[in-house]
């Protein structure tokens, strides 16, 4: 057995990810960075994790190992740490994906557009609408983004992966 060589180059692109449910807050932060990461917290069972996989040739990522060994499976990866920041720095470095950050949406993994403020006011509480003027929405379920309060912690994870995927 020899280790797996990083980053770790599959067939086909771009780069897609499925994530089980105990990897939310992963699914999250690759939405962020721009990389398609398939989740939801609903657990659908094994075999279908494994069928999704196959069907749309996507890196299942999981902390269960009896479910990586799934033949089924198109590719997969074990995640090591119970830490968001280790899951991430670890996925990032395994494959490399292309980042395109603040392009999806971290809810459902839609695509984000810009949008201008008097599109989006019905969504916008009154505070909001006073303070922010630039931003985004979703195109596959509707959510609404903007440079809130938390923006500065978002920025610092992207950076932060900017950085390391430069090296």
């Amino acid at each position: 057995m020899h280790p797996v060589e990083r980053p770790q180059r599959l067939p086909g692109a771009p780069l897609r990810f499925l994530l089980d449910v105990h990897l939310g807050t992963l699914a999250r932060r690759l939405r962020l960075l721009g990389v398609d990461a398939a989740y939801t917290n609903e657990d659908p069972g094994d075999a279908a994790l494994a069928a999704l996989s196959a069907e749309e040739q996507r890196v299942l990522l999981s902390r269960d190992r009896g479910l990586l060994r799934r033949r089924e499976i198109w590719a997969g990866a074990f995640v090591y740490s119970d830490r968001p920041d280790d899951q991430l720095r670890d996925v990032l470095g395994r494959f490399a994906p292309t980042l395109a950050p603040w392009t999806r949406c971290t809810a459902c993994n839609g695509r984000l557009m810009d949008a201008d403020k008097n599109s989006v006011r019905e969504h916008l509480e009154h505070g909001t609408q006073r303070t922010y003027d630039v931003f985004a929405q979703c195109t596959a379920c509707g959510r609404v983004y903007w440079r809130g309060a938390h923006h500065a912690r978002l920025e610092a994870i992207v950076e932060q992966a900017l950085r390391e995927s430069a090296t």
